[in-house]
């Protein structure tokens, strides 16, 4: 797996383009290009705490077919590489370590896809969405709703415990039949994620002091929720295109934060996706990948208006 070495520590990502062959495979396989915005957009999509990019593993591939596709492994809990032991792993933090990865791999014009994790929404509070020419919401966190419910109030708690609080609080995701249970990872999805998937998101947390340092650093400390509300509603400054996708079953998520996010964002749009908790790729990929697939063909259909209305007035 390519890695990208920042300052707060190495991130792992998985990185998937067209098909050997297409116009812009070899462009889309190296790390730090990208594929023609028009015709291959660069799609990032993220994950959410105690999970890693395979969360997308059922519609990045059809993804890949047409655009490049970056999966980044973020230190918030699946990852495999502890961050240096001074790194700071705060909210904000976080979310500039997503403008950082940006960054490092020299992205621009990215599709930027969030989910459980609502640090992608705060990239322009913080002044750090320059290289994000368009943005995916998928159920995620956002306005107070840091962290998400009582198992995100839950998981906080276990942070501020430092590493053995999260050592503590983990045990039960170690025992199958248990992960079901909705204070663990039952009100994520309504299908239950593969024992095979969710053995390999746990197994560093369950045994390496190190990430579980960093996910204490991260889930224990300090939030302003008035400060996360208000950097939330600062997406009102995004003059990009933005699909909100929103599942109204959603146990963590609360249904009204979908219409207020697509009614926040200039051009912002709400699809609903029934059937579905958080993990909308879980629950729904094929309709996800629709989506994705009709989003990013509209994406291109204006990118190709804009530069044939300048050919013309040149």
């Amino acid at each position: 797996m390519p890695e990208v070495h920042l300052t707060a520590g190495t991130i792992e990502y998985e990185d998937s383009g067209p098909p050997a062959g297409s116009e812009s495979a070899a462009s889309a396989a190296q790390p730090g290009s990208r594929a023609d915005a028009a015709d291959h957009p660069t799609v990032v999509l993220l994950h959410g705490l105690l999970m890693d990019g395979s969360v997308w593993r059922n519609v990045a591939p059809g993804l890949a077919e047409h655009a490049r596709v970056i999966r980044p492994t973020l230190p918030l809990g699946g990852h495999r590489i502890p961050m240096r032991p001074d790194a700071d792993l705060s909210l904000p933090a976080m979310v500039g370590l997503v403008a950082d990865f940006l960054d490092a791999l020299e992205l621009r014009d990215v599709v930027l896809v969030s989910n459980d994790w609502g640090g992608a929404l705060l990239l322009t509070a913080l002044g750090r969405d320059e290289r994000v020419g368009a943005l995916v919401i998928t159920p995620s966190e956002a306005f107070d709703n840091f962290p998400p419910g009582i198992p995100g109030r839950l998981a906080a708690l276990a942070g501020k415990g430092g590493p053995l609080g999260v050592k503590l609080a983990l045990q039960p995701l170690a025992i199958r039949r248990l992960r079901r249970f909705p204070l663990l990872f039952g009100w994520m999805s309504k299908r239950p994620v593969p024992n095979a998937i969710a053995d390999a998101w746990f197994a560093a947390i369950l045994r390496d002091h190190a990430i579980r340092r960093d996910v204490a650093k991260y889930a224990g400390g300090p939030l302003d929720r008035p400060w996360t509300t208000a950097a939330t509603e600062r997406l009102r400054e995004f003059d990009r295109p933005a699909l909100v996708l929103w599942a109204p079953e959603d146990k963590l998520m609360p249904r009204d934060h979908g219409r207020r996010l697509a009614e926040l964002l200039p051009r912002g749009r709400l699809v609903e996706i029934e059937d579905s908790y958080t993990l909308v790729s879980e629950d729904q990929p094929e309709l996800v990948l629709e989506l994705l697939r009709g989003f990013l063909a509209e994406l291109a259909g204006a990118g190709a208006a804009s530069t044939g209305a300048a050919s013309t007035a040149d």
